[in-house]
């Protein structure tokens, strides 16, 4: 399945979520890391980043959403196999 990214409303306005379907390979992850940089550079919303729809994920994604995860994006819907990775790549200092 292909990777599709899509941004959710919040009635609130205060957080911008996006919901990631499908494998993340490394230019996914960087096209999300691109969108999450240009909503952050929007009057500070805070971002939430869902990934309970990932079907596959490589150790160059992980290494992306560990950065944004640095940055202070929350990652949510994190199975128990994409967290593992992500903490993984945190560990190995890919960020």
């Amino acid at each position: 399945m292909p990777t599709r990214i899509t941004q959710i409303g919040d009635p609130s306005g205060a957080t911008r979520r996006l919901k990631v379907e499908g494998t993340l390979t490394l230019a996914d992850a960087e096209l999300l890391e691109g969108i999450c940089n240009e909503l952050c550079s929007q009057a500070d919303p805070c971002i939430s980043v869902d990934l309970a729809d990932i079907t596959f994920l490589d150790s160059e994604s992980a290494s992306v959403l560990c950065r944004l995860k640095g940055r202070g994006i929350s990652l949510e819907g994190l199975d128990l196999f994409v967290r593992k990775v992500v903490e993984l790549a945190e560990e190995n200092g890919s960020a």
